[in-house]
């Protein structure tokens, strides 16, 4: 099949993801929200919580994001904060940074009036409950009026029992993305009651659910994505392209994309004799003085360890400050 244009973008790791509340008109039971983000009012931009348009700017900066996806919860719910943030971004990037949204609503014509010009593309997502009868639902209809309105137009849901029942909507769709049901923090007691488990002990995704979507996916406007793509390609693919942007000369950057650097720590009785002694060993190839630590390249700390006193471990994390994936003590 060919890829809706978001999702082109999202295989690069050249979207920024853009999470404008957790609000939410709806309790879906597969709902794999953080307990952080669900049902709260709150923003994140990729990992970091933001309340104003110019950090999101700046967090896509920081990637080169190519386009945004925007979700919730329910974005729609906040819809003039959805108008006011992809403005801003497409006047700041320009009118190609392609923005797609996701929805659990039917949007009304006044709503994609709200959006027309500054989302490219709409994603809906019909609950469970309303396939039976997809046909005759507000989803289509709305479909039907974004596509008019010069919307790409799809439906994206995950893998459920009874996909095929969103057969009938094909026409009204560029493309249907199902994605593989994933275990997460908020749902984990909803799957344990309707006895599904973990397909392996590395990834979210539910055991059964690729045998689901067996038959759809032969259909060349399905497309599967599965929970290993999300973790091994979109989000490293990511984390590589921020990495690249903001890794500092003394940070190792990995094929996954994250940094890793050498830490020590610095105690007040001590602190300004071992700085200078940095300065005197690490100060060519660089390092940070954080105040009650240093950070610099972890094989230069690993080379004057005996030289430089202090506790010391080697770093792995995203990258941008974000979070850390192991500390090794050197």
């Amino acid at each position: 099949m060919t890829l809706a244009h978001g999702c082109t973008l999202c295989y690069k790791g050249a979207k920024m993801v853009l999470f404008v509340t957790g609000r939410c008109h709806r309790s879906c039971w597969y709902c794999p929200l953080s307990s952080e983000r669900k049902g709260n009012d709150v923003i994140f931009a990729n990992e970091h919580r933001i309340d104003a348009p110019e950090q999101a700017i700046e967090i896509a900066e920081r990637m080169s994001a190519l386009g945004t996806g925007i979700t919730g919860g329910e974005p729609l719910l906040c819809i003039d904060r959805v108008a006011l943030y992809s403005k801003l971004l497409k006047n700041h990037f320009g009118k190609e940074h392609h923005i797609h949204l996701y929805t659990a609503q039917a949007p009304t014509q006044q709503e994609l009036e709200q959006l027309v010009g500054i989302v490219d593309e709409i994603r809906f997502h019909p609950p469970r409950a309303c396939w039976e009868n997809i046909g005759e639902s507000d989803f289509i209809a709305s479909a039907k009026r974004a596509k008019e309105m010069g919307f790409a137009i799809g439906f994206e849901v995950p893998a459920l029992p009874g996909l095929d029942l969103l057969i009938p909507a094909f026409p009204y769709l560029d493309f249907l993305n199902i994605n593989e049901l994933e275990w997460g923090e908020t749902n984990a007691d909803d799957m344990r009651e309707r006895g599904f488990e973990l397909a392996d002990g590395v990834h979210n995704a539910v055991s059964g659910a690729r045998d689901w979507a067996y038959e759809i996916v032969k259909h060349d406007k399905v497309h599967w994505c599965a929970s290993s793509f999300k973790d091994s390609v979109q989000l490293r693919e990511r984390l590589r392209r921020i990495a690249e942007n903001t890794a500092r000369p003394f940070d190792e950057v990995t094929e996954d994309g994250t940094i890793v650097y050498g830490v020590l720590e610095l105690h007040p009785g001590t602190r300004d004799a071992v700085v200078a002694r940095c300065r005197a060993f690490l100060e060519d190839e660089g390092f940070s003085d954080c105040g009650d630590h240093v950070e610099t390249a972890w094989w230069l700390l690993e080379e004057y360890k005996d030289k430089i006193p202090g506790k010391k471990s080697v770093v792995e994390r995203y990258p941008d400050g974000g979070m850390i994936v192991e500390m090794t003590p050197l």
